[in-house]
């Protein structure tokens, strides 16, 4: 990894470090063999160093799946990118992948962690948007929904009357 790599260099788009987060146990969470291949390091070199400094890491902040999640999140991908692991992933929350810019100290980790807490933070918009949006929806057909009711009544009423009308015969009688 050459040491001149500047944070401008290291970056990385937002579309792959979203396509990178899955919801496991309720959180949004990104997998240390992603992580690692994000931050260009061994998905080995990436636990060490948590390992190596895991009071930073509070069960919040990292998990490893259970056999059960696994098989759930292998099976949503069609093509695996799962392939010959020995142990099962680790899960890092937000919290835990923005620890680990303390614990990988390159330029790329740092620039790398930069961008994924900058697409944790845009989701995390656009889901309280969505929210938002949902919301006023909600309160719109609350609102107008007596007012609604009365269009549609209305059509219901012009339909009756048309059925009721006897129906001419066409044709030769």
């Amino acid at each position: 990894m050459d040491s001149k790599l500047t944070a401008r260099q290291a970056l990385i788009e937002y579309e792959i470090v979203v396509s990178k987060i899955a919801v496991v146990r309720g959180q949004r969470v990104m997998f240390s063999q992603d992580l690692a291949s994000l931050f260009g390091v061994e998905t080995r070199v990436l636990m060490q160093a948590v390992q190596r400094n895991i009071e930073r890491f509070p069960p919040d902040f990292l998990f490893q799946l259970t056999d059960q999640e696994f098989a759930i999140l292998k099976s949503q991908f069609v093509t695996s990118s799962w392939g010959g692991i020995r142990k099962l992933p680790f899960a890092f929350s937000e919290q835990g992948v923005a620890m680990l810019s303390s614990v990988l100290r390159s330029k790329r980790a740092v620039a790398v962690n930069i961008e994924i807490m900058r697409a944790f933070v845009r989701m995390r918009a656009l889901i309280d948007g969505n929210r938002t949006l949902a919301k006023k929806i909600n309160d719109l057909e609350q609102k107008y929904d007596k007012q609604f009711k009365v269009v549609f009544q209305a059509i219901y009423d012009l339909m009756d009357d048309r059925e009721k009308k006897p129906k001419r015969k066409i044709g030769f009688v």
